[in-house]
């Protein structure tokens, strides 16, 4: 093998085939019992080596690598001499970025052609911050700007999987309706917006804890109440979260 990973790999395969595999019966209906011979048998006709050798290739000539948090490893200042274990982590990506083979348990994967995307927050440290060399590896710099409320907004309501729908359907398993109007799912987005404004931004997770908070108490009595049809309107909203998000401290342990 090129690494000791795929000796590892190599020699567990060896003691596979030597140890014998523990069997188990199970019942089942026949046309059930067809579908798992089908895919067996299936499973013997496919080569590995020629699909680990398209997987590689793939990888190396159409490879995304994103890399979060890369704020992180940026220096916030000198004044205590460079900290080298920040210096060092740039370091080690450096020459991955710029173009190096890595090991897997693959095999060997070139990163020449693979695009490297970083994304961090640099609230407290910025991009210049990195060592001259790794800033020179990423070449376009793009800003993001902050939600606004109509981001909020649409985030509420367009994706699929919304907190929105996520909470209708929750509330439905205990019998209750949920029905937000558009002014409640505009106060939403504002007290939104105004909180991460206010306080530390930390984008749409923060509608997470305003819907937590604006239905905590339907959530906890939705079983026993006589009320099972809940509008969720902006005096709803306002009745939940005007006093919480008036304290700023409030709202900052809060929400």
């Amino acid at each position: 093998g090129n690494s000791t990973e795929e000796l590892t790999n190599n020699f567990q395969e060896m003691l596979g085939s030597i140890m014998p595999k523990k069997k188990k019966k199970k019942k089942m209906t026949v046309a059930k019992a067809r579908d798992i011979f089908k895919e067996e048998e299936l499973e013997k006709c496919l080569d590995m080596d020629i699909i680990v050798d398209k997987a590689i290739e793939a990888t190396e000539e159409s490879g995304i690598v994103f890399i979060d948090e890369f704020d992180k490893i940026a220096e916030k200042g000198r004044s205590n001499g460079p900290d080298v274990s920040r210096e060092g982590v740039q370091r080690d990506i450096l020459p991955i970025v710029e173009g190096a083979t890595v090991n897997t348990k693959y095999g060997p994967v070139k990163t020449d052609h693979i695009l490297f995307i970083a994304a961090g927050a640099f609230h407290v440290s910025k991009p210049s911050d990195l060592i001259p060399e790794l800033q020179g590896r990423f070449p376009i710099r793009v800003e993001l700007q902050s939600l606004t409320v109509d981001d909020f907004r649409r985030i509420l309501t367009e994706p699929n999987q919304s907190l929105v729908k996520q909470y209708k359907a929750l509330l439905e398993t205990d019998g209750v309706t949920l029905e937000f109007t558009d002014d409640g799912i505009d106060a939403i987005a504002e007290y939104a917006h105004r909180v991460n404004l206010e306080t530390e931004n930390i984008g749409a997770r923060r509608l997470h804890t305003i819907l937590e908070k604006i239905l905590e108490d339907v959530a906890y009595e939705a079983p026993d109440i006589d009320e099972k049809h809940i509008v969720v309107n902006k005096e709803f909203v306002s009745s939940k979260l005007n006093d919480v998000v008036q304290n700023v401290d409030l709202s900052h342990y809060i929400l």
